[in-house]
């Protein structure tokens, strides 16, 4: 579970999406401000530099373009080559240098000198990362642009008039070219001993082939891509001539190029599958250990260790352990904890119908959570996100490599809401008892509070509204399923133990990302340790393991993040006693965008001293 991010080549690595300008202010009789004079003057400066630089960057990403609601080179793709991430980070490192050549920290203001030390540190950040380029699977259990190009089109590809119609199509075809650098780029890896590990080849090929199933692949009604186009050129006022001719040139791009690229994706696998060994972390690749102390520092904004983490790991399942079993007792089961964790894993009391009733009773439950939350929420925050929230089962062609559910973000301009994508591959394996808590996480008050609301930020430069710090983001996602029992979920003791269950599944995560990336643990001793600890389901166990064994590192975040924002809560409800006010709390973590931790410290000790003051 968690956040789901197109990043293009270009994009900064602290920043998934761009904001649209702040519209200019009105005329009107109300005189105009007087010039901002000293360090505000700076700081506007320094604003203005900044959104040019992002600008620059997102220039580079015709996908992330498009994300936002514009229609910049909307006939393009990104571009997957090595050359094409290379000139990003040129570009950000020449960024870097005319920020410290253009501007002294001295000179600006508090927020400035952050957005200032933030930008240095996400230039620094990708320069390091970038050195691990080669590491990371382009086709993985965790997507692959086979799947990721149709979900982009479907969603954010806005077909308004004929000239869009006409640039789907030329994406259509320019999927061939994206196909052949990323099978370029698994041949290379190969070639310098990185493959992915073996598990990841057939639910990859999978998941492509459901995309090239249907009309115009074969005789069968019309295939997902082809059936998106066609909805949406059906819904413009044009000649039936003109919408036949769209369609047949829409169906013609993707029985050609389209269906080529995947067969060079296809011939890519089938050579480099032989040359996977086994399911084994990231101490099988090439300096192993020092990529994956990168990717830990990355995805937590720390520098902490494996082992540090990992022992971490340890003590929040003991802890999560006990407060499961003193839930247990409240609900009067009589057997032991292991039995009870095994029980809600198949008993199917705890399930839903295994049918599209039993889908359609989920969405209905989980958007009836967003409903309440959304009714309190003014209690416990300042201010909500403006855009819509939507609750969506993720589409069947691409359950076997999607996440158990995960966030994607609104566009900025309101022309896409956010949502909440939950896979419903299986009703056997999802938990009734998990419905409230992952709503809390994915959707209210989790991560659309937060990077919706972020989006919405006035006065801050854009890579900060839309910036990326895996443990805040994923850190604030995960102490939204505790805060939303504080704001009247979880009313039994049986929606306790579902909340903690899914606290339990993220300090788990600890332990055994830590174990296999860095403590050599095999799969099968990961997917053993996760079943003793948790009621998560047998299917969802092991989609879990692969997802953290193809990206080392992300699935420690969440916990390293909530613990820390927790325990500055804490830190605020000490010093300040009666005059701590939660939302006030809140507005503090969410109104500077997503930040690395030890710099939400510094805003959170900060508050506490000047409500002191």
């Amino acid at each position: 579970m968690g956040v789901v991010a197109k990043y293009g080549a270009g994009l900064l690595a602290a920043a998934a999406i761009f904001a649209l300008p702040v519209a200019a202010q009105q005329a009107g009789s109300t005189p105009a401000p007087a010039a901002p004079t000293g360090a505000a003057a700076e700081d506007a400066r320094l604003n203005a530099f900044l959104d040019a630089a992002f600008d620059a960057s997102l220039a580079l990403s015709p996908e992330s373009m498009t994300s936002l609601g514009l229609k910049t080179e909307y006939d393009r793709l990104d571009d997957y080559t090595d050359a094409g991430a290379a000139r990003a980070l040129a570009l950000r490192e020449s960024q870097l240098a005319q920020l410290r050549r253009d501007f002294d920290p001295a000179r600006l203001g508090p927020e400035g000198r952050v957005s200032y030390r933030l930008f240095e540190q996400a230039v620094e950040q990708d320069r390091r990362q970038f050195a691990w380029r080669d590491h990371g699977f382009p086709v993985s259990t965790n997507g692959s642009p086979a799947g990721e190009i149709p979900v982009f089109l479907i969603n954010q590809h806005r077909v308004e008039n004929v000239e869009d119609a006409r640039a789907y199509i030329a994406r259509i075809v320019d999927a061939e070219r994206v196909m052949g650098e990323v099978a370029g780029q698994i041949r290379s890896q190969a070639q310098k001993g990185i493959v992915p590990p073996k598990m990841v080849f057939e639910p990859a090929r999978a998941d492509a082939e459901l995309v090239i199933t249907g009309a115009p692949f074969d005789d069968g009604a019309d295939s997902t891509v082809l059936a998106d186009f066609r909805e949406k050129v059906t819904a413009l006022e044009l000649d039936a001539a003109t919408r036949d001719t769209l369609v047949a040139e829409a169906s013609a791009a993707l029985a050609g190029p389209f269906r080529r690229g995947f067969d060079t994706l296809f011939a890519a696998l089938d050579a480099v599958e032989p040359l996977a060994t086994g399911n084994n972390g990231a101490w099988s690749l090439p300096d192993g250990g020092d990529y994956y102390q990168a990717r830990l520092a990355y995805y937590t904004t720390t520098d902490m260790t494996a082992e540090q983490i990992h022992q971490l790991g340890l003590d929040q399942v003991a802890a999560i352990r006990a407060e499961m079993d003193a839930a247990r007792q409240q609900m009067g089961y009589a057997g032991t904890l292991d039995e009870l964790i095994a029980a809600v894993r198949t008993d199917p009391q705890y399930r839903f119908p295994n049918d599209d009733s039993g889908k359609e009773q989920y969405l209905t439950e989980s958007r009836a959570v967003i409903a309440k939350i959304m009714a309190k929420a003014p209690e416990y925050f300042h201010r909500l996100p403006e855009a819509a929230l939507e609750v969506r089962a993720v589409e069947p062609w691409r359950q076997e490599t999607a996440s158990v559910a995960f966030y994607n973000r609104p566009a900025p301009d309101g022309s896409r809401p956010g949502i909440f994508y939950v896979n419903l591959a299986d009703m056997t394996q999802v938990s009734r008892l998990q419905v409230e808590s992952i709503a809390a996480h994915e959707g209210a008050p989790g991560h659309h509070f937060q990077i919706a609301r972020a989006q919405e930020l006035p006065g801050l430069p854009k890579f900060r509204r839309f910036g990326f710090y895996g443990s805040y983001i994923e850190g604030w996602g995960l102490y939204s399923e505790r805060l939303a029992g504080e704001m009247g979920l979880y009313q039994t003791p049986e929606a306790r133990f579902g909340m903690l269950s899914l606290q339990m599944w993220r300090a788990i995560r600890m332990v055994v990302d830590t174990g296999m990336h860095a403590k050599r643990w095999t799969r099968e001793q990961a997917i053993d340790y996760f079943r003793a600890n948790s009621p998560v389901s047998e299917r969802d166990i092991a989609k879990e393991i692969d997802r953290y064994l193809n990206n080392p590192g992300q699935a420690t975040s969440y916990m390293v993040g909530q613990l820390h924002i927790a325990g500055l809560r804490k830190k605020a409800e000490a010093a300040l006693g009666e005059r701590f006010d939660l939302r006030d709390f809140h507005e503090v973590v969410l109104g500077n965008g997503s930040v690395p931790l030890e710099v939400l410290t510094e805003q959170v000790d900060a508050y506490i001293a000047g409500k002191q003051a």
